[in-house]
């Protein structure tokens, strides 16, 4: 016959909301009477250095840290570098529309001056000119 237990197999770590931990600390902090605190511990199912840690966090105010934190790799946080390269390659985008619409134009003079029978300057004749 197979007996339940109730111990399970592992143990799980307890996790606290940051919500919840500032909640505590405000019960805490509005105790007054001398056994207050310990009654609240004991309920709760804490320890005083559960109340020291959360409290060392509150007065950093590392409330960031209480929040529950998001697993898997941290982004990449956006440096200067980073900033400059985006930066360039807006410019490089911009300045390559500009190279194509000035290719189109100049190769519609070309075909206007050859159907009007208009000679175009070259660059040799350019300079020679001078």
């Amino acid at each position: 016959m197979a007996r339940e237990s109730e111990v399970t197999e592992k143990a799980s770590r307890r996790r606290f909301t940051a919500e919840y931990k500032l909640g505590v600390l405000r019960s805490v902090d509005a105790c007054g009477a001398v056994g207050e605190i310990g009654a609240l511990l004991r309920r709760e199912g804490l320890y005083s250095s559960h109340l020291n840690a959360w409290r060392q966090q509150r007065e950093r105010g590392l409330l960031g840290a209480m929040a529950a934190k998001k697993r898997g790799r941290k982004a990449e946080e956006d440096g200067p570098l980073v900033l400059e390269n985006v930066k360039l390659r807006r410019e490089k985008a911009a300045l390559e529309r500009k190279l194509r619409q000035a290719e189109l134009i100049i190769e519609i003079q070309k075909k206007a001056s050859e159907m009007l029978g208009i000679p175009l300057a070259t660059l040799e004749d350019d300079e020679s000119d001078s």
